[in-house]
């Protein structure tokens, strides 16, 4: 465990878990085989909003699936649109096609565009140059607004940025918090921004893993385990019905793109345990995919099990909602203060007090 002066713990750290399963070693999206995830991290200038020139309070954040020709060996997908207020890329395509066949990029919501080009062009220069031809194919980008810290109009996210995201992709631990993509978002009034969980299980003769990263930017009311937190003073309350959150989820479990919807829609349980009062503006959006659907000759039991009692789902169900829950909270727990532009600021969730709150409760 990390450990220093200013280290902000994970909830499972503190002794909140959510379900009863049990989590893989990194408790990450990661821990489903071959994911990895990227961060780059924008922090520039203080003081007054000047549009284009500052504060900056932004970054990108990659997911990628396992290997590293997504085109030629895409993933199963499915996507659930909760709230459509946003400007996700590449949500008609997963509905129509069940396929992701680039990395996953998580930036701001007007910086969407310069992502996308960011994959376009890693994927030109790592994936269909050596074809010597480039195809139509279909990247995908995920947002929240980080306006109330960022100068969002700057435009600062470039493609370069997500394109070093990408290369920068590791498995195992992942930051969390006021990084990447996650750098200017807030949550339910306090910091928020990246967070990640996972759960294992055991279907047929196949061990199973749910990954869930989140970027959390939405509004409503902190509940924790069922503790309701509304006691906790919190220093703005401008935040309390809008905002946003993309959550996308990782399985190898052998899905396919219908279950793969179902699995995110599931995913949305574990926001609304959360606290999210789904408001009006809020686009809350959940991507899954399967590492394991287009290769039939992997998890066969688990794939039998499925197609002989389909309702052994429910487990997986079960999962994607705690993931998703425990994935915001560790990204409210492990978030940082941030000051952005015209000081406003966004206060990290102050642990003592949640945690006295808990053991009374």
């Amino acid at each position: 465990m990390q450990t220093g002066q200013n280290y902000r713990p994970r909830c499972r750290e503190v002794g909140i878990a959510i379900g009863a399963d049990a989590v893989g070693p990194n408790n990450a999206i990661t821990d489903v085989a071959g994911v990895r995830v990227g961060h780059v991290t924008l922090v520039q200038g203080e003081g007054p909003l000047r549009i284009g020139a500052g504060p900056v309070r932004t970054g990108v954040t990659a997911i990628l699936p396992p290997g590293d020709d997504w085109w030629e060996r895409p993933v199963e997908a499915g996507q659930f649109t909760f709230n459509g207020s946003g400007t996700t890329a590449g949500l008609s395509c997963i509905d129509e096609y069940h396929r992701i066949e680039t990395p996953i990029c998580l930036t701001n919501t007007l910086s969407v565009g310069s992502a996308y080009e960011g994959i376009v062009r890693y994927m030109v220069d790592e994936v269909f140059r050596r074809r010597g031809e480039v195809p139509w194919f279909n990247p995908v980008v995920g947002e929240t607004s980080d306006a109330f810290l960022n100068d969002i109009g700057g435009l600062h996210v470039r493609p370069a940025h997500a394109y070093e995201a990408i290369e920068k992709a590791r498995g195992g631990p992942v930051p969390e918090g006021s990084v990447g993509g996650g750098t200017g978002m807030s949550t339910l009034g306090w910091k928020g921004g990246i967070g990640t969980s996972s759960r294992t299980l055991r279907l047929g003769r196949d061990d199973l893993t749910i990954g869930v990263l989140v970027q959390s930017n939405f509004g409503g009311r902190l509940t924790i385990g069922g503790i309701d937190m509304a006691a906790l003073e919190r220093p703005q309350d401008e935040q309390r019905y809008g905002g946003s959150i993309m959550i996308v989820v990782a399985t190898d479990a052998p899905l396919d793109g219908h279950q793969l919807e179902r699995l995110g829609r599931r995913a949305t349980f574990g926001l609304a345990r959360a606290g999210s009062s789904g408001g009006h503006g809020s686009g809350d959006y959940a991507i899954a995919f399967s590492t394991t659907w287009r290769r039939p000759d992997e998890k066969k039991t688990a794939r039998q099990a499925l197609a002989i009692k389909p309702g052994r789902l429910d487990r997986l169900f079960q999962a994607s909602a705690d993931a998703t829950e425990e994935a915001i909270l560790n990204a409210l727990f492990r978030a940082t203060t941030v000051v952005g532009r015209d000081g406003n600021t966004r206060e990290a969730l102050p642990l003592d007090p949640v945690l006295a709150r808990i053991r009374t409760a």
